[in-house]
Order: structure tokens, then C-alpha cells, then sequence
């Protein structure tokens, strides 16, 4: 039977999970050293292995959320990428005029998706997860321990 609040959960964790994905894959890594001259630019050390290390949250927080495995952990990734971001690379209050609002545009839209990672933190993953599907075996998984368990004489 077609669930319409699983549907579109799966269909908002997609959508929301798409901008990382394709970011690290169409992005960071095919220009890896280039991405990692803009973060030693701006005063992040170590660049290449804080880029590799944003590359593996990327992918693995998108990749989480997209299934639905794990993600409350996956969103945890992709809050702390965010985070962190947004720090770095639109400090708008460093800006003036038209960059600064510029700056504040990305910004905001940034605590946008953390505000929707913490709602996944939150909530979980929604029905049609591979969360959810596990959740609801473990029951049934507990009670065929325990008949077992009854089953072995003492």
C-alpha cells in the first residue's frame, strides 16, 4: 500500500541530501587540490586532509540520509559540515555592501539545512527507512531470542 507521508519523506530526504552528494562528487573531489587552495586561503589548516575528512562527511551524511541508515548520525555530519562552513567560508559580518549581503544570503540559507538536519535528528528518518525497517524487527527479533532462550533447559 502507498504510504503519502513515507513517500515524501523519502522524496525530502533526497532532495535535501542532494546538494551534499553532488557537491563532494561533481565538486571537491574531481577538484581537489584547487578546493584545498581556497580553505588554506581562508586560514583552515591542513587543508587537504580537512578536505578529505568534509569530503567523507559529505558522502556518508548524504548517503545516510538518502536511505535512511543511521540518519540521525548522517544529519549529525552534515550540521557539523554546515557548521563549519558557514563560518568559514561566509562570514558575512567580514564583508561590507553587496558581499556582505551576498555572504549573509548564503549564510542563511546554511542554518536553513541545519535547521533541517536538526529536525532529522529529531524525528529520524520516517517510515520508509532502512531505520525503520530494522526498528520494527527488533521485537519480533527479541521475542524469537527469548522462545529460544525458554526452549534451553537449565
Amino acid at each position: 500500500m502507498f504510504e503519502l507521508q513515507g513517500a515524501t519523506t523519502v522524496a525530502g530526504r533526497v532532495l535535501l541530501s542532494a546538494i551534499f552528494l553532488m557537491s563532494a562528487v561533481g565538486n571537491k573531489i574531481p577538484n581537489f587540490n584547487a578546493v584545498a587552495g581556497v580553505m588554506e586561503s581562508v586560514g583552515i589548516p591542513a587543508p587537504h586532509l580537512l578536505l578529505a575528512g568534509a569530503i567523507v562527511f559529505l558522502v556518508v551524511g548524504s548517503v545516510s540520509l538518502i536511505v535512511g541508515y543511521k540518519a540521525r548520525f548522517g544529519a549529525v555530519l552534515l550540521a557539523t559540515f554546515l557548521a563549519l562552513a558557514s563560518f568559514y567560508f561566509h562570514a558575512f559580518w567580514n564583508f561590507e555592501g553587496q558581499a556582505q549581503q551576498e555572504q549573509m544570503i548564503h549564510f542563511l540559507k546554511n542554518l536553513s539545512m541545519m535547521g533541517a538536519m536538526l529536525f532529522i535528528f529529531a524525528n529520524g528518518a520516517g517510515t520508509m527507512s532502512i531505520d525503520a525497517w530494522l526498528s520494527s524487527r527488533a521485537p519480533a527479533q527479541a521475542k524469537e531470542r527469548a522462545l529460544k532462550a525458554a526452549a534451553i533447559p537449565a
